[in-house]
């Protein structure tokens, strides 16, 4: 079992900025995505390195909380520092399309006011997950696509790349391997595929010292996808959504089913309206709606009362949590 706990190091060294207020937990969630990672199939090298990626997002995410900052604030610099790491599928390590292409989806949510940003399909922005904030903050709108989206990428000055930026090169030997195992058929709705493909995504979710919540949640996709496919994690109520008044959870996973059983809303609806703890609803969610009919990921939660959770049901999901009254922690495997 390998963890990495930075337990009074991390938060005694970031208690430098202003002071959160003293009775108002704050706490950072992050993941890197889940599905068929075993320690088989991971060197010790590998291994070090995630820990050492989601230790990076934990650490500048809870600074800014320490500092005072905004729950947004954090989970787009934990989301973006993710993306920058061509480990996880979002950003610079985006699978590949069919068409051997990149095409990036993202979103966010605010649990105060309940204002949303999300962009579909987009080739050319670095970061897709300020992108997303920048439709919630500067659009009057909640969801743009493609080239559209990307023309206000520019309009607003978010830095721009060549599509082969997100280039990597064992993300393309998947999609040699998915090319070859499916007999070089393009992809169709009903094809059973290696849960590998369809999984990876990155998100984070927080809570500052003002209570307020915030989720965030980006991704590269499906490998081998078409047609311009799009799964959850653009879908503000099925892989991202947050709420004061209930938590805020982002996911990842098959998103097809994600979208279909609206998983992030039906988890903040259990808390809000049962009055069950977060861990409970996505616990029922992840492992007693989804599960049995085949749906496969996890997602990552918190609370109004910052309790910091998650919940999965492959053999492991990249992540991470810290907060006021949780030493930080990474972890990979189902049994860690």
């Amino acid at each position: 079992m390998r963890k990495t706990l930075m337990a009074a190091a991390l938060t005694t060294g970031l208690s430098t900025g202003t002071a959160a207020v003293a009775d108002t937990p704050v706490g950072l969630v992050i993941h890197g995505g889940a599905g068929t990672i075993e320690r088989a199939n991971l060197s010790p090298e590998q291994e070090q390195a995630y820990h050492d990626g989601l230790r990076l997002a934990l650490e500048q995410g809870y600074a800014i909380l320490q500092a005072g900052g905004s729950s947004l604030d954090a989970a787009i610099k934990a989301v973006t520092i993710l993306e920058d790491n061509p480990l996880f599928n979002a950003g610079k390590g985006a699978v590949y399309t069919w068409d051997e292409q990149h095409e990036l989806d993202a979103s966010i949510m605010d649990g105060a006011t309940l204002n949303a940003g999300a962009v579909a399909g987009v080739r050319t922005i670095k970061n897709p997950i300020l992108l997303a904030h920048k439709v919630m903050t500067e659009s009057v709108h909640v969801m743009l696509s493609g080239v559209g989206a990307e023309q206000f990428a520019v309009e607003k000055g978010l830095e721009q790349v060549d599509n082969s930026y997100f280039n990597t090169e064992f993300r393309y030997e998947a999609l040699k391997r998915m090319k070859a195992a499916e007999g070089a058929l393009p992809h169709q709705a009903g094809l059973v595929r290696d849960p590998n493909w369809q999984m990876g995504t990155v998100g984070a979710v927080a809570i500052d010292s003002n209570g307020n919540l915030a989720a965030a949640t980006s991704t590269g996709g499906m490998t081998g996808k078409r047609y311009g496919r799009i799964g959850d994690s653009p879908i503000i109520g099925a892989g991202n959504y947050a709420d004061n008044s209930s938590c805020a959870v982002s996911a990842t996973g098959h998103g097809e089913y994600f979208i279909r059983y609206q998983v992030a809303s039906d988890i903040c609806a259990r808390v809000k309206y049962q009055g069950v703890s977060a861990k409970a609803a996505a616990d029922a969610v992840i492992k007693d709606v989804l599960l049995p009919v085949g749906g496969t990921g996890g997602v990552i939660v918190v609370d109004a009362n910052g309790e910091l959770s998650w919940s999965f049901n492959t053999p492991g999901m990249y992540r991470g949590k810290i907060g006021s009254n949780q030493p930080a922690l990474t972890a990979i495997f189902a049994d860690d």
